[in-house]
C-alpha cells in the first residue's frame, strides 16, 4: 500500500525550501542592501552581546559538537545501521542526502564567493552558505522524516519532531551569535540541507509502505482462486478501526487476496474464540492487530495448526514483533502479512497453581517485572508508550526480595532469593535491551535470568552490563538454559505472560514446544 501523499508532501516541502534558498541567493549575489545592512546590524548585536561571556564559551563548544564532519559522520552510521537491518533504500537515501548537502553547500560557497562577517579573530572561508546549518539541516530532517513515518504514537513524534526542530534550531543561531555566519547564511544552509534531503526523499520514495512499483487498481480483474486473510482484531488498541479495515481491505485486494474476514475481541475473550473461528472460516492467513496480550493469546491459539500467523503491532511493546524484525507501522505490518514469508518459531507451553495451562511466545516471569506491569497506568501507557514501565519500574525498585527454586530440566532446585526471574523466548526487550542476548525464537530451548542486585545502588552497574552485553554471570545476574524450567517461590508472587498479569502464586512451570508457530516476517 503505497502512500503517494507522503511522497507528494515531502516533493512540497523540498521545492518550497529550494524556493527559498533560491531568493536568498539571488539577494546576496545581486548585493541587495537592505538585507545585508540586516546581515550586519544582526551579526554585530547578537556577537557583541556574547563575546567574552560565559556563553560565547558554551556556543564554541556547540560550534565544536556541530561540526559538518561529526554530523556526516553520525549520517553515515545510521545509514549503514539501516542497511545491516535490511533497510536499503532508507539507508540509500540518509548516504545519498548527506553526500550531496555537503557537496552542493561546498560548490554554493565557491559560487557566491560572500565573506564572512567583519570581525575581529575571524575564522578564514566563504560564508554562503553556512556548512554548520547546512548538515544540521540534513540530519534534522532525515530524524524528522524518519519521526514522521516510523512513530505511531502522536505524543512521542511531537516530542521528537520539537527536540529535532531545536537542535537545528541552536546550531543555527550558535553561527551568529559566534559572527561566524550572517542570518541569511543560516537561513540558506537550513534550507539547502532540508531541500536535498526531502527532495532525495521524494525520488527514493521514503515514506512509501512498499518500495515496488504502484500495486494494481482496485478495479483490475482478480483470479478467481484468492487467498483469505482472518484478522482478529482488538478494538480498543486500534483509534479508528473502520479506517483500519479499509486500509486493510484495500491492500488485500492490491495484492490479489480476498476480502478479510474479521474477527473483533471482547472484554471477556482476549481472542481465543476468534481465532479459531478465523480458522474454522477457511482463513490462509491468519492475523492478529492488537497488543501483546492479544497477540499471545492468538499465537496460543495458532501453534500447531500449520497456518501462518500475521502480527499488526499495536500494542505498548510489540516484543514479539521487534524480536522478528516486522515493521511497527501498521500499513508495513500489512504488506508484510501479504508479502511475506513464512518461519517457524518455538511457543511455550506454560502453567502453575491458579493458572490453567496456556502458552506464551515472548517472556513470562515473576517478581519486579509483573510488579512493573501492574504499575504502569493504560493513559500513561497510551501516551508515551513503553517508557511508562520505565517510569512504573522507579517505583518498585525498593521492592522485597523473593526466594525462589529454580529447576531446570528436572534437576536439582538452585535456590536464590532474586528481584525477578524471567524465562524467555526471546532476547530483547523494549529500546533493544540485549537482557537474554543469546534467547532464539527457533533455537529449541529456553533462557532463564535472574536478576537480583543486593542494594539499591546495584541496579546501576547490573543495568549497564546487561547494555553491553556482558557475558559474565554471578549472584546478582545468572543465566540458565533448559527445554523445562520450574519456579517455585515461598509465598504468592505477582506473575505476567507477555506482559500480561496472570495472578499472583507461588509456581510456574515453562517448557518449550520447538518451532509449532509459523509466523509471517518480511522477506
Amino acid at each position: 500500500m503505497t502512500e503517494p501523499r507522503a511522497v507528494q508532501r515531502a516533493a512540497l516541502a523540498a521545492a518550497a525550501f529550494a524556493a527559498v534558498l533560491a531568493v536568498l541567493t539571488v539577494l546576496v549575489t545581486t548585493t541587495y542592501q537592505p538585507l545585508l545592512s540586516f546581515d550586519d546590524r544582526v551579526v554585530d548585536s547578537w556577537h557583541g552581546a556574547v563575546e567574552g561571556t560565559g556563553w560565547h564559551r558554551v556556543f564554541v563548544v556547540i560550534a565544536a559538537l556541530s561540526q559538518p564532519v561529526l554530523v556526516i559522520a553520525v549520517l553515515l552510521v545510521i545509514g549503514v545501521v539501516l542497511a545491516i537491518r535490511g533497510q536499503r533504500r532508507t539507508a540509500i537515501w540518509v548516504v545519498t542526502a548527506t553526500l550531496v548537502t555537503r557537496v552542493a553547500a561546498t560548490l554554493g560557497k565557491l559560487a557566491v564567493n560572500r565573506e564572512r562577517p567583519d570581525i575581529e579573530h575571524q575564522i578564514g572561508g566563504y560564508s554562503f552558505p553556512s556548512g554548520h546549518a547546512s548538515m544540521i539541516g540534513c540530519a534534522m530532517a532525515v530524524l524528522l522524516v524518519m519521526t514522521l513515518y516510523g512513530t505511531e504514537r502522536a505524543t512521542v513524534r511531537r516530542i521528537l519532531v520539537l527536540t529535532w526542530l531545536s537542535i537545528a534550531l541552536v546550531v543555527g543561531l550558535d553561527r551568529i551569535f559566534l559572527g561566524a555566519h550572517n542570518p541569511s547564511d543560516v537561513v540558506a544552509g537550513w534550507c539547502l540541507g532540508a531541500s536535498v534531503t526531502l527532495g532525495c526523499a521524494a525520488f527514493l520514495r521514503i515514506g512509501s509502505s512498499v518500495p515496488a512499483a504502484a500495486p494494481e487498481p482496485l478495479t483490475a480483474p482478480l483470479p478467481d482462486n484468492r487467498p483469505v486473510l482472518g484478522v482478529v482484531l482488538n478494538p480498543i488498541k486500534i483509534d479508528d478501526a473502520d479506517v483500519f479495515k479499509a486500509r486493510v481491505q484495500a491492500a488485500a485486494r492490491a495484492a490479489g487476496w480476498d476480502d478479510p474476514l474479521w474477527f473483533e475481541t471482547t472484554i471477556d475473550d482476549a481472542g481465543g474464540s476468534m481465532a479459531r473461528a478465523a480458522i474454522a472460516a477457511g482463513a490462509d492467513v491468519v492475523a492478529v492487530a492488537g497488543g501483546d496480550g492479544t497477540v499471545r493469546v492468538v499465537c496460543s491459539e495458532m501453534a500447531g495448526t500449520g497456518l501462518p500467523l500475521g502480527v499488526i503491532p499495536a500494542g505498548t511493546g510489540n516484543l514479539l514483533a521487534r524480536n522478528l524484525g516486522i515493521p511497527l507501522l501498521r500499513d508495513q505490518a500489512v504488506e508484510t502479512v501479504l508479502r511475506g514469508q513464512d518461519r517457524a518459531i518455538d511457543v511455550v507451553r506454560i502453567s502453575g497453581d491458579r493458572l490453567d495451562p496456556t502458552r506464551f511466545v515472548v517472556m513470562a516471569g515473576l517478581g519486579l517485572d509483573a510488579a512493573i506491569m501492574a504499575g504502569a497506568p493504560d493513559a500513561l501507557k497510551a501516551r508515551i508508550g513503553w517508557p511508562a514501565y520505565v517510569v512504573a519500574g522507579a517505583r518498585h525498585l525498593r521492592d522485597p526480595a523473593v526466594r525462589v527454586d529454580i529447576t531446570v530440566d528436572g534437576g536439582e532446585p538452585i535456590r536464590r532469593r532474586v528481584r525477578t526471574v524471567l524465562v524467555g523466548n526471546v532476547g530483547f526487550l523494549q529500546g533493544g535491551i540485549p537482557l537474554l542476548p543469546d534467547a532464539l525464537l527457533d533455537d529449541g530451548v529456553l533462557d532463564v535470568v535472574v536478576i537480583a542486585p543486593r542494594q539499591l545502588f546495584g541496579w546501576l552497574p547490573l543495568a549497564l552490563r546487561v547494555i553491553a552485553r556482558r557475558r559474565r554471570t554471578d549472584e546478582s545476574l545468572d543465566r540458565f538454559t533448559g527445554r523445562s524450567v520450574t519456579l517455585t517461590t515461598t509465598h504468592p508472587t505477582p506473575r505476567q505472560l507477555d506482559g500480561d498479569l496472570v495472578g499472583a502464586g507461588t509456581s510456574l512451570h515453562a517448557e518449550i514446544e520447538p518451532g509449532t508457530l509459523l509466523v509471517r516476517v518480511p522477506r
